[in-house]
């Protein structure tokens, strides 16, 4: 639609005014021949449409830091500090920002582009009053590597740069979190029977988890296969299972092949681990045998079940602790890597390069206040 019927001037600030009697009550903020910022602007839920109420709120706001609200039918596109009301505290801010930092005299006048650029650079600033500290914020290696890990561990900000960096809020649960985790390690430290294999058994852990249910599948036929020995053709699946499975196209990890038991089953035969695999879970296998097996067994080329039960039983402990985990979204810098930055003064670091930050809240709030105000200012009325 033209500009002249996107809104209806003479309504805005009719909040009271019946909404069936509204020309429209929503607008997209695509695809209309409006200034895209402007529309952005009055899109505060940022669905991608305006709606009466919003642009009421707008009409409100922009009213209420000028003057004489009828400023806004002018659709100028600059603006004097001496039209802004100062009575009202965002006023004050953003007038002693055109008067300060644009060097505007009252009845000077702040241009569009003036105001544009001056929330440009001021967003582009290391430090610019939104609470939030990207990497380049710090002066020194250390800390920029601790704000990595900050967003590594627990996600990122984005600073009114774009880029990405971390609030008091993050800084807070990253290091109450890295403490958490350092402690849930404690007390496994020093316990043989919880780390039977030091900082290697979570690898051995994981590995039997990532096998158990196939492997006690196993062993499982094997004892109905010794109560039974008509049974065991069944256990080990129809040949008529394989006809179907030789028409398709097929690779060793092909879903329907690791459906198939792990290996053939005979009356309480031992698994065997370098031969006659599954071959869907030959690497599982190997695997265990390299991270579990042979460490706390010792080399084998089969597995009895009473291996595996011991094999589990070894890592019992550990897995009861693994479940009371805290702190768990440092685990993936590493407990040596969170209990170094605990170490250091990184998070007092941190907290006053977001106070510093924040120091500039001031200014941040009249730069972006200005660039709104001149938008609306130029075209509300439109």
């Amino acid at each position: 639609p033209p500009r002249s019927t996107l809104f209806p001037y003479t309504t805005l600030f009719r909040s009271q005014l019946d909404q069936k009697l509204w020309v429209a009550l929503a607008c997209p903020v695509t695809g209309v021949e409006f200034d895209k910022i402007t529309l952005a602007l009055i899109d505060t839920d940022k669905d991608g449409r305006i709606r009466v109420p919003e642009l009421i709120a707008a009409a409100k706001w922009a009213g209420g830091l000028l003057k004489n609200p009828d400023d806004l039918l002018k659709g100028s596109p600059t603006l004097r500090p001496a039209a802004i009301n100062e009575a009202n505290p965002e006023g004050k801010l953003i007038a002693n920002f055109a008067r300060q930092v644009l060097g505007k005299t009252d009845t000077g006048e702040v241009t569009f582009d003036e105001a544009a650029n001056a929330a440009q650079t001021f967003a582009a600033k290391p430090f610019n009053g939104d609470g939030i500290v990207p990497a380049d914020s710090a002066s020194d290696d250390a800390t920029k590597a601790v704000i990595a890990d900050i967003i590594n561990c627990v996600g990122a900000d984005t600073d009114a740069s774009g880029k990405p960096g971390v609030s008091q809020a993050r800084v807070d649960q990253f290091f109450a979190a890295a403490a958490a985790y350092s402690d849930w390690w404690k007390k496994a430290e020093g316990d043989a029977a919880v780390l039977p294999l030091g900082l290697n058994t979570e690898a051995a852990a994981a590995a039997v988890k990532t096998v158990k249910a196939k492997v006690d599948d196993y062993f499982a036929r094997g004892r109905l296969a010794a109560f039974d020995p008509r049974s065991v053709s069944a256990l080990n699946r129809d040949e008529k299972e394989y006809v179907v499975l030789g028409a398709k196209d097929l690779t060793s990890n092909h879903a329907d092949i690791a459906s198939l038991p792990l290996a053939q089953v005979g009356a309480t035969t031992p698994l065997p681990l370098t031969q006659g695999i599954n071959p869907a879970w030959a690497g599982a296998i190997a695997a265990l045998q390299t991270h579990a097996i042979i460490p706390l067994l010792g080399p084998r080329t089969v597995l009895t079940e009473a291996d595996w039960n011991a094999l589990v039983g070894k890592l019992a402990a550990f897995d009861a602790w693994n479940v009371g985990k805290t702190g768990g979204v440092v685990e993936k810098i590493g407990v040596a890597r969170a209990r170094e930055i605990l170490a250091t003064k990184a998070k007092e670091t941190l907290t006053a390069l977001i106070a510093k930050d924040k120091a500039e809240e001031g200014n941040s709030i009249a730069v972006i206040g200005l660039h709104r105000l001149i938008h609306y200012h130029r075209d509300l009325a439109s």
